[in-house]
């Protein structure tokens, strides 16, 4: 069933603050960004029926329920995928308001994910029970952490387009210039420059640096979705969900292992992710104001660009050099600094940074902002400010 363009809206978000650190349970951090999403909105906990989040997040929904005082609940999902569905957790949730399933739908992804355990070491990705069996295939040839799975794709897109580690670069330092003047930010006040980037040390020589990487962070966040009738009638000013997909292929039938895609140059989930949203809103690139765009590691911007179509293949690296990703320019990317800049909750922090931006409400605000695109490659979604 496809979503009906501007039915469903963002009401409510919160988060904790990031850090590397928490000191409190997942438990703790899920609640109060639940809780401040809820009051965000003008709600009380009463008023919440239903409840998602991901497969890999280990907060009990029911003892959520218990720990922040939502009576009954009618609807609970989970996207799979990890950071892959950050945005199909606002599908889910559409879905249910739309459908009738549940009035009020909350959001949530919390962890600690650099005091606990941590997605980033040789952990089997940072599986608590152990890896999946899927993992057997590559574990033996030394493929045990995301960096080092990530970067036999990037290679490929390196080779087809002649880019080299200083082009990615240039996109992390504009995402540090970005967190620097978010106060939310963990890297608020610390920006960098090229030669800062080309001095941090080798993750994966020749193709990641330490700087091309996400945070390992510690925090919470949480939304609150409901149609966009109720959402008329509550606190925030209205934040619609235009479109929101999932895009899964066969040719790309893995989301960290995706060595399977004939040509490893492209996204072609997210490719085809971009052809439902602009398909089922009749919205085109231009009509984008900012893009929120999920980075793990700092080319799969590049990929993702090109994807959505904000330019052609392989002319990311060009695009980002010329400066066309900057706040005021053509299509502003990750203002709030984005996974490598603000924190790393997943990617769901991004959505609730397209809701400061449409609210008018960001630290760095784009201005004039009434489209805002959030890509995670496998899942994506366009949200507008209900004009």
């Amino acid at each position: 069933m496809a979503l009906t363009p501007g039915a469903a809206a963002i009401a409510g978000i919160g988060h904790t603050e990031f850090s590397k650190n928490s000191g409190r349970s997942e438990l703790q951090l899920a609640s109060e960004a639940v809780r401040a999403a809820i009051a965000d909105a003008g709600l009380t906990p009463a008023d919440v029926d239903g409840v998602v989040t991901m497969t890999v997040d280990v907060n009990d929904e029911l003892a959520l329920m218990r720990s922040v005082g939502i009576e009954e609940i009618s609807w609970a999902s989970r996207t799979p995928f990890g950071g892959g569905g950050s945005c199909a957790l606002l599908q889910n949730a559409a879905a249910a308001v739309t459908s009738g399933a549940a009035n009020a739908v909350v959001i949530y992804r919390a962890f600690n994910e650099r005091s606990a355990t941590r997605f980033g070491q040789p952990n089997g990705g940072g599986q608590r029970q152990g890896p999946p069996p899927g993992w057997s295939w590559y574990l033996p040839f030394g493929l045990d952490t995301p960096a080092k799975i990530y970067s036999l794709w990037y290679q490929r897109y390196m080779d087809a387009y002649g880019l080299t580690n200083e082009d990615f670069g240039r996109y992390t330092v504009v995402a540090r210039k970005n967190a620097a003047t978010n106060p939310n930010a963990w890297f608020y006040k610390r920006p960098i420059t090229l030669e800062d980037h080309q001095n941090s040390r080798w993750i994966v020589e020749p193709i990641l640096r330490l700087l091309d990487c996400c945070q390992e962070s510690d925090g919470g966040v949480a939304l609150v979705v409901t149609t966009a009738e109720r959402a008329k009638d509550l606190k925030q000013p209205l934040v619609t969900l235009e479109a929101a997909t999932q895009g899964h292929n066969r040719a790309s039938a893995d989301v960290m292992f995706n060595y399977y895609d004939k040509d490893l140059s492209r996204f072609s989930a997210a490719e085809y992710a971009a052809r439902q949203l602009y398909g089922a809103t009749g919205l085109t690139p231009a009509d984008i104001d900012a893009a929120m765009i999920y980075e793990n590691f700092s080319p799969v911007v590049f990929l993702q660009l090109e994807a959505f179509g904000f330019c052609g293949a392989g002319e990311a690296a060009g695009f980002i050099k010329d400066g066309h990703i900057e706040i005021g320019s053509t299509i502003p990317v990750n203002p709030h600094g984005g996974l490598l800049g603000e924190a790393y909750i997943h990617g769901v922090n991004n959505v609730i940074e397209g809701v400061r931006q449409l609210r008018g409400t960001a630290a760095n605000q784009v201005s004039g902002a009434s489209r805002v695109l959030a890509a995670a490659g496998h899942s994506a979604l366009i949200l507008g400010n209900g004009n």
